[in-house]
Order: structure tokens, then sequence, then C-alpha cells
């Protein structure tokens, strides 16, 4: 079996230019997206990331179930972010 990647106690999961962080079993979840990318060498490095803090709940329309975003210009921005929406969004129960 594939060993989920964690990040601060949160599993990360991604499907082409999405990543998804946290757990959908929580109330919220946050949605990265990876909008542009650019060269470094001969990597791929995302020069534009999403960040959406959303509620997982499905009963809920999806354009509602946003709850904040933003914009950064690389993943580990992104990332930082996301780590503190997820932090005090799941605090807040």
């Amino acid at each position: 079996m594939a060993k989920t990647l964690m990040y601060k106690g949160h599993p990360l999961q991604r499907k082409d230019s999405i990543i998804y962080y946290g757990s959908f079993a929580d109330k919220y979840i946050i949605m990265l997206q990876i909008l542009e990318t650019k060269k470094v060498k001969d990597l791929d490095v995302a020069s534009k990331v999403s960040v959406q803090l959303q509620l997982t709940d499905p009963d809920i329309k999806s354009r509602d179930r946003i709850v904040k975003k933003s914009e950064k210009d690389s993943l580990y921005a992104a990332i930082d972010v996301a780590a503190v929406w997820l932090e005090r969004a799941l605090a807040s129960r």
C-alpha cells in the first residue's frame, strides 16, 4: 500500500495540478491549485498557486464551500498559508 505524504500532521494528495491538504473526514480541507509554472533548469516549478480553504460538506454547493482564498507565487508560500488556515479552521470547532 502506498504511504500517504504528510505535512504538519495532515495528508497531502495530488491529482494533476491540484493538491488536497487535509482529510476529507474533517470539516475543512485545503485545495491548492497550480495555475502557472516556470522552467527552472529542467523542472517545472509552480509560479502561481491558488489556495482555498473549503468546507468538506457534500451537501453544500461547490462555490459555497469556499471559506477563504488567496494566490501565492510559490508552492512553498501556498502550503505555508494553507497550514495556518487549516490549523485555525480545525481548532475553531
